[in-house]
Formats: C-alpha cells, sequence, structure tokens
C-alpha cells in the first residue's frame, strides 16, 4: 500500500469514526516526540513545550502537543514520558498522528513494540502537571494510532555514537549505538501502525564517519528503516551500489523493517539533521507533511 493510499484510507476511517453517534466526541492529535536532547530543554509532561522545535505558534497538525523527555536518559527509563502522552490522547475515543525525530523514533517504536499490545486504561486527555491524564473508565489494548512520520530517524543507530564522536556520558548515546538500539526492541513489531520515514542527506562535518548518504548525524541504513547497517545511497549518485529506495522496498542487501516506508529520500541533499529551533532540517519536510495530513 503506498503512503498516499494509506494516509487516505486511515482519514477514512477516522472520518467514519467522527461520523458515529455513539462517538460524536472524538478528537484527534498530533503528537511530536523530540531526539536527543543534551541541553534538556524541555519540560517533560508540559504538552505545549515545543521549544525543541521552534514557534508553538507555527502550523504542526491538528491540535498538536509536544511529548517531551529529558532528551538524555535510556530509553528504558525515560519512555514513560510517551506512554504517558500515548495514554492521554490516544485511547478512548481519540486518536492519534506522531511525528519524531531521531531517537524519538526509536521512543515510539521502543513503546509500540513492548507495550503496545497491553492492556491501557482509557484516560479523559486532561493532563495535570506531570503529564498523565485520568481514567475515563475501561480499558483497551495498545493505542490508537493512524500512522507514524519520523524524520532523521534514529531507530537503527548512528556511528557517531559507536565511534565516540560525542564526546559525553549521556544514557542515550550509549542506547543509539547501532547494535544497542536495534536489538533492543523488534522493530517488525509496530502494532499495523505504518512508519513513513524522510531521510535527509545534506551530510557534512561528519561525513567520514557515517556510511553512504547521511544527514550529518544519522545514515540512510537508519533513516531509511533498513534491517542491516551498511552503505546506502541515492539512486543515480556516482559509485552508488546499494540505493535506498522508496516505499517499502529494501535495498540490494537489507529488506526494511515490516510496516516501514521511506515516503521522503533527499535526492537533492538539501536537508541536514537539525531543527534549529526553527522547525528546520528535515524535520521541515515532516512539518508539512503533518499540515497536510493530520487533520
Amino acid at each position: 500500500m503506498s503512503r498516499i493510499v494509506a494516509k487516505v484510507a486511515a482519514l477514512s476511517t477516522a472520518a467514519a469514526t467522527l461520523l458515529a453517534p455513539a462517538l460524536a466526541s472524538a478528537t484527534s492529535y498530533s503528537l511530536w516526540i523530540h531526539g536527543r536532547n543534551t541541553s534538556q530543554s524541555t519540560q517533560t509532561g508540559n504538552y505545549a513545550d515545543f521549544s525543541y522545535w521552534g514557534p508553538a505558534s507555527t502550523a504542526a497538525g491538528v491540535n498538536k502537543k509536544a511529548v517531551n523527555w529529558n532528551g538524555v536518559g535510556h530509553i528504558s527509563d525515560t519512555n514513560g514520558a510517551i506512554r504517558n502522552a500515548l495514554d492521554c490522547f490516544c485511547t478512548g475515543q481519540n486518536w492519534c498522528y506522531v511525528a519524531a525525530h531521531s531517537a524519538g523514533d526509536a521512543q515510539i517504536g521502543y513503546a509500540l513494540s513492548l507495550y503496545g499490545g497491553t492492556s491501557r486504561n482509557v484516560k479523559n486527555a486532561s493532563p495535570g502537571p506531570s503529564g498523565t491524564c485520568g481514567d475515563a473508565g475501561g480499558t483497551q489494548t495498545g493505542w490508537n494510532i493512524k500512522w507514524v512520520d519520523v524524520g532523521g530517524g534514529a531507530g537503527g543507530g548512528t556511528e557517531l555514537a559507536n565511534l565516540g564522536y560525542w564526546a559525553v556520558s549521556d544514557a542515550i548515546t550509549s542506547d543509539l549505538r547501532t547494535g544497542t538500539v536495534r536489538s533492543m526492541y523488534n522493530h517488525n513489531s509496530t502494532q499495523n501502525a505504518l512508519f513513513s520515514m524522510f531521510a535527509g542527506a545534506k551530510g557534512t562535518a561528519y561525513s567520514g564517519a557515517l556510511p553512504g548518504q547521511d544527514d550529518e548525524v544519522v545514515a540512510y541504513h537508519s533513516t531509511g528503516a533498513l534491517s542491516a547497517t551498511g552503505s546506502f545511497c541515492n539512486p543515480g549518485d556516482w559509485f552508488c551500489d546499494d540505493s535506498l529506495y522508496l516505499g517499502t522496498q529494501g535495498s540490494k542487501s537489507a529488506p526494511k523493517w515490516s510496516n516501514h516506508t521511506v515516503q521522503f529520500r533527499d535526492d537533492g541533499e538539501n536537508y541536514n539533521h537539525y531543527t534549529s529551533g526553527t522547525w528546520g532540517g528535515i524535520m521541515s519536510v515532516v512539518r508539512q507533511d503533518m499540515v497536510s495530513y493530520a487533520y
């Protein structure tokens, strides 16, 4: 199923849900999960704090919510903040679109793989100061997620973590080693949520450390959701022997993970990894996709 067809199907299902008399109060939300953040500038549990991304007034999908975590802790230790947001806004009659950046890819993947098939209390979408919501009554299995957009996804790790280019001691850096994060959870288990990947290729400073095309922080093997590391490139590039393909097609040497598709490949090498406080880099493409389809 193509990305556009999948989105139309999701939106048609949502429209039918919203029209059902029993679900007249259903609401859709756009959840934004940030990546590694050594400044720890965001406030966990504050769904209005978009300081990682850019101006909060910028359009970024229907009923946008910033899903903040401390940005430096182990995924296993900080993933509760992501699950709190999913419980708050994606249970009962409510549905969510999810956008994730960098390590946010691993955060949502980890949540879906390990907790997406568990029983969740239906919540009232009215969070308290800690970011948790009250019980609305009843339970359900997993969360109501229409699809996930991922820019600069680090679910497959980065060689910068492997090689010590980040001379820091934060726990998330150790998690983002390619071998570590790839074995941390089952990337094929998304509870049928479609992950649409947006892969940037404007690599500069660290291009020698990263194989194939990269966005300066993460290489195509991760941003393109490939099941093995390698030197993947844009079709038509000089000396390109193993292309990253759009859609669900794997490369010559590795399949993509299940329920993952490459929606955008940066053939023009125009987009780097960084949001730069302006909704910039590869996330500018993700933001436009959310504006167009998350409504």
